[in-house]
């Protein structure tokens, strides 16, 4: 999942097609999708990555849908988020691609581990916000970018009218308090000054007209829910096997066949005697059963192989060890299978040797399949994509890199090149090979060969030059295996195997392998084959482990019941009597019984654990990856199935795996001296050694030459100084040329330009190419160096001030709330005030225009009624507040609308103009055309091509009654160097495409690959944007060509205001109501009737009397009922008077 851009066509992919062709498609969409390694890349696109997240073969022909991950924030989203665009592009492909979101879980909280989670393939792909850098395209393949995102500095800054409390923003929470602690003290200082009436009274009645407000408290709740998640013990079951005592043979027979006088042979033959000797001496594994054991030599001869094979099951042989090579295993398999014989192999790595195929067949080794996955391990941590091979052509060696192939196209590489040798090749046919690699443009060289003359090789290519710097030599075990054998290489020089990397079946130290090492070194000290040492390689360790595992196996099997049997096969029985004696071969009647327990039981050996999957192999396959370095080697690493590339060997108790086996561990290894004695990566391919430069293609343009300029042989502009400084930005040398492509008299057309590269007339293209989706499918592009989404630019007209502009501040809504609350505080005050203050009295029209007259005049602070209540000072002062902020508010933006120039357009965008029937300018030569047909459905007669911004302007300027146009639509980079000299123009609506310019190689090219890294680094360092400034700003109609708006205030920004006055409000009149209630029941009206009516008319007649006459009539009352007692008394004085 490496972030290459790299189109392909769909004949030229390996494996079947997959999600990566969504990258063309997201064209339309914007979608940034990363790339699993499997599956095609036949429309994959340049991009700039993965927001984001890969995506692996989908199409292929299984049932397993591929996972996709996503951020868990993602989960719920709805409308717009990457999955929905990535659901969208899904829709826009030819066929059905099986897919599963899964959240991400667990601590993948940053895009990079995600990305390392998705090279050890869990999950298959990613979708999200994940930016496309450089070092993230070490890790993985991204799609065509669905979003623009550089860096920005964003400050603290926020949209003061989003909020209905945004009149608290104004001012500091410490200003606040300051400014109310001085509003109290001013006001209690003018207590103090003052000696007017208002300012005397009770205690409470002068707090009240000191403060004048009361303050109201937030309420605040806080809850925190913890929830605990249980994960019950799993238990674990007891279970008791039956034993079936029989009786067992004295002596078994086993056989072995190889080679003898091989590298792997040699060692092997002493292995496989100690093996028998140690299992014969140790009465515990076969409980005094011996082993005997007869080997055969097959002089590395197939056909010697199948003989001896059939002598074996002649003379009743339980087991075979062997054979040795992988191309007589295919046939001696066969059979076994038909006789029962179990066949241990200890050196038959070819990966097709399935046990589906040859079930009696027991690999006791590694599988090639692993060490090919290691070796595109290898390819893909150094970022090399193209590789060549060199075999020996046979079963061996082909299925061995076709399983490389494989793997290779699971990283985004590939084999270009393959070299097959014969099994028993001689110096010119090696010497006549390596020439013909040596002309190759790839550098990445893995040598797949047997032992006997593989050293040749490396001798030849270093005759060649072949072992100088820039070349890499990627030996599988072979090599290994013969430097274990014979560390001092007597046959080579040292010069010759200089950086070469090799790879060593790996196999965990233990005190039971240290024991046999030492044992090894004592008994073969003195021995010598050929001269050479004794060394103990890995396929020794495994040979004897073969003979250890078959004897407890048997061991198992004699447990079970099973007997040493034999009968004649019945398949045979017709061929009795003949020369060939077949009749002779026997069938083990318990061979299959035997192949059970033998897949069955687990031993631990001089290899490690010695277990069987399911499929048959070897659990846990581990390699360490070696360097030649001087006179000796070096462990540069390890790689395993479960955690990829390790400083560490695989059996470290600290790897964090997943519950799959997998590892998220970062693949690392230490670095490598490569042949040339440098340690600098080489960068695995070089150009052809023709001595001729790169022709790159370059647009003769007669419009935009702030692009690309070509005046004879000096070429300049934007496109041609960032090629430039992408090339300074790679790590070697691009030996090439300009040639200009076109007459000079009018823009070439992109499309032609780029079919020159397909029938090789360009080696590149560098100029204003839009990366579309057809055209991905002619070459490769790189990463885009700058976005160019298609745009609608119109003329734009000067509004004129209105004379009605007083009214655009604020909107309708808001101007008639503002409205009714004006007249809710004037009634509300009215309310309060016309019990105690004479103003507020009199008929009612005088009340109404009072109403009406103080609620206005509040906008001026110009009221002449005065206030007297309390309640109505509080609900005033609230009030005044918020008719300070909206008059403020007010005044700025008509301010802003009558001096801020207004420029419009009748088109607002690209759908306005659509749906419209006048004429729309596009330029000659570009794809914009066909794409307003055939995307937006507008019909051709409707479309005026133009040549250049002179005719631009023209067609604008006339407009459609003229004979112009109502609108242009072309790219964004042109239209915005359009406008930086035409100031009666501006691009309308939004952006409708995303898309980029990129440069264009032909497909396959490794060129474009490292050109995309280089376009990364110029973008991360600022050169990019350095660039775009030098060419592309200018600013001559400075902001003229810019619609300038100035958004109207609504409700929603002031709503908190209005809610504050009318709480206000409300508990102004509750309570006023109160009050009034209790005077009401204690000053009661003596007149007043029992009846609910006389009641209700008592209390509106006490609501309409003034306050003063009500707290005056209980005196007075008193007054007049003394002053009638002192009447009554008077008028009886005076009778007794008169009577008397």
């Amino acid at each position: 999942m490496t972030g290459r851009i790299i189109p392909e066509a769909m004949d030229d992919v390996q494996g079947g097609p997959g999600l990566l062709d969504i990258g063309p498609i997201l064209l339309t969409y914007q979608f940034t999708l990363q790339r699993s390694p499997k599956g095609s890349s036949n429309l994959m696109v340049p991009v700039q990555v993965l927001n984001n997240y890969t995506v692996s073969s989908a199409g292929t022909n299984n049932s397993e849908p591929s996972w996709v991950g996503f951020p868990r924030q993602w989960k719920k989203a709805q409308d717009w988020s990457p999955r929905s665009i990535f659901q969208a592009a899904l829709n826009e492909l030819p066929y059905g691609v099986p897919y599963k979101f899964v959240p991400f879980w667990g601590d993948e909280k940053t895009p990079e581990k995600l990305l390392r989670r998705i090279q050890i393939g869990e999950p298959d792909g990613g979708v999200g916000d994940n930016a496309i850098t450089t070092s993230r395209t070490k890790l993985g393949d991204f799609t065509q970018p669905f979003i623009e995102s550089g860096l920005v500095v964003v400050a603290p800054l926020r949209k003061l009218n989003s909020s209905a409390w945004t009149f608290l923003r104004s001012f500091t929470p410490m200003l606040w308090g300051v400014a109310c602690i001085f509003f109290l003290v001013v006001g209690a200082v003018v207590g103090i000054l003052e000696h007017h009436d208002d300012f005397w009274g009770p205690p409470r009645k002068q707090c009240v007209t000191i403060v004048c407000v009361q303050t109201t408290m937030n309420k605040a709740l806080l809850l925190m829910l913890f929830m605990v998640f249980y994960n019950g013990a799993s238990s674990n079951g007891l279970g008791v096997g039956a034993t079936i005592t029989t009786a067992r043979p004295d002596v078994v027979n086993i056989g072995a066949i190889f080679t003898f006088d091989s590298v792997i042979g040699k060692i092997a033959k002493v292995a496989i005697a100690l093996a028998v000797e140690d299992v014969n001496s140790d009465q515990e594994i076969l409980n005094g059963t011996k082993l005997t054991l007869k080997m055969q030599n097959t002089k590395s001869s197939d056909f010697l192989g199948i003989i001896e094979a059939l002598q074996f099951m002649e003379n009743d042989t339980v087991a075979i060890i062997g054979p040795q090579f992988s191309a007589t295993a295919h046939v001696i398999s066969h059979i076994a299978d038909e006789l029962k014989v179990p066949l241990l192999s200890f050196a038959a790595t070819d990966p097709t040797l399935s046990p589906t195929q040859f079930p009696f067949l027991v690999r006791t080794t590694r599988s090639d399949l692993f060490q090919m996955t290691a070796v595109a391990d290898l390819v893909g941590y150094y970022e090399w994509r193209d590789v060549i091979t060199i075999y020996v052509n046979d079963d061996f060696g082909r299925n061995a890199i076709a399983a490389l192939g494989d793997k290779l196209a699971e990283k985004r590489c590939k084999i270009s090149y393959k070299v097959p040798l014969n099994p028993k090749a001689t110096k010119d046919e090696i010497t006549k090979a390596l020439v013909s690699v040596s002309s190759m443009e790839s550098r990445i060289l893995i040598l797949h060969i047997y032992t006997s003359w593989g050293l040749q090789v490396l001798t030849e290519a270093r005759n060649l030059m072949m072992m100088a710097s820039g070349y890499v030599w990627i030996a599988t075990d072979w090599f290994s295996t013969i430097i274990d054998t014979d560390p001092s290489l007597p046959f080579v020089s040292t010069d010759d195997i200089q950086g070469v990397l090799t790879l060593k079946m790996h196999t965990p130290e233990s005190e039971l392998k240290k024991k046999f090492k030492s044992r090894w070194s004592n008994l073969t000290s003195a021995r010598r084959v050929n001269g050479s040492s004794f060394g103990l390689n890995t396929y020794g360790l495994y040979a004897y482990d073969s003979v250890r595992h078959l004897a407890v196996a048997l061991d198992s099997f004699f447990a079970r019941g099973g007997n040493i049997s034999f009968s004649t096969d019945p398949n045979l029985n017709e061929l009795r009597g003949g020369k060939l004696n077949l009749d002779a071969l026997n069938m083990f009647n318990g061979g299959s019984q035997l192949l059970q327990s033998i897949l069955e039981v687990n031993t631990t050996g001089l290899t490690g654990p010695i277990k069987f999957n399911p499929d048959g192999n070897l659990i846990n396959p581990a390699f360490e990856v070696i360097n030649v370095i001087g006179t000796g080697t070096r462990t540069v690493g390890y790689w395993s199935n479960s955690s990829g590339l390790s400083l560490d060997p695989p059996e470290k108790p600290q790897r964090k795996l997943q519950s799959n086996g997998s590892s998220i561990g970062i693949q690392r290894l230490y670095s490598v001296i490569w042949p040339g004695q440098t340690t600098q990566k080489p960068r695995g391919w070089v150009f052809p050694d023709n001595g001729r430069k790169l022709r790159i293609g370059v647009p003769n343009r007669v419009s935009c030459r702030e692009f690309v300029d070509v005046k004879g042989t000096e070429f300049t502009g934007y496109c041609i100084e960032v090629f430039q400084a992408a090339l300074n930005e790679l790590p070697y040398g691009v030996p090439y040329k300009f040639v200009p492509f076109g007459d000079g008299k009018k823009n070439p057309d992109n499309n032609e330009l780029l079919h020159m590269i397909q029938i090789g007339e360009f080696d590149g293209v560098v100029g204003d190419i839009t990366i579309t989706t057809s055209r991905t499918k002619m070459v490769d592009f790189t990463q885009p160096y700058i976005e160019s989404g298609l745009v609608v630019v119109a003329p734009i007209r000067k509004l004129n001030s209105s004379a009605w502009a007083f009214l655009r501040p604020f909107t309708p809504m808001m101007w008639g709330v503002t409205g009714i609350f004006f007249l809710v505080v004037g009634t509300v005050v009215w309310i309060l005030e016309r019990r105690t203050n004479e103003g507020f009295r009199g008929p009612p029209r005088n009340q109404f225009v009072t109403i009406i007259w103080f609620s206005f005049s509040t906008l001026f602070f110009s009221q002449k009624e005065k206030t007297d209540s309390t309640l109505g000072r509080f609900v005033l002062i609230i009030w005044l507040f918020v008719v300070l902020i909206i008059n403020s508010s007010y005044t700025a933006s008509l301010t802003s609308i009558l001096t801020v120039e207004q420029l419009s357009s009748p088109i607002k965008g690209i759908e306005s103009l659509a749906t419209g029937n006048d004429p729309i300018g596009f330029p000659i030569g570009s794809y914009v055309g066909k794409y307003l047909t055939d995307e937006l459905n507008i019909h051709s007669s409707r479309l005026v091509p133009l040549n250049s911004p002179e005719e631009f302007e023209k067609a604008l300027k006339d407009g459609p009654s003229a004979g112009g146009v109502a609108a242009v639509v072309h790219e964004r980079a042109y239209m915005e160097l359009f406008l930086s000299v035409r100031c009666g123009y501006s691009i309308v609506g939004q952006e409708f495409t995303k898309m980029g310019w990129g440069f264009a190689f032909p497909r396959d090219s490794p060129l474009a690959i490292d050109m995309s890294t280089a376009v990364l680094k110029l973008s991360e360092k600022g050169d990019l944007q350095k660039i775009h400034d030098k060419w592309l700003m200018k600013s001559a109609c400075s902001a003229q060509g810019a619609k300038q708006a100035v958004d109207r205030l609504q409700i929603k920004s002031f709503w908190g205001l209005f809610l504050l006055s009318g709480i206000a409000c409300f508990l102004a009149l509750v309570l006023h109501v109160i009050r009034m209630v209790h005077q009401y029941y204690k000053h009661p009206d003596s007149d007043c009737e029992s009846s609910q009516s006389r009641r209700l008319q008592s209390f509106v007649s006490f609501v309409n009397k003034r306050e003063r006459e009500v707290k005056s009539r209980p005196k007075r009352m008193r007054t007049e009922k003394a002053s009638s007692k002192i009447v009554h008394e008077d008028s009886s004085i005076n009778g007794l008077d008169e009577s008397v």
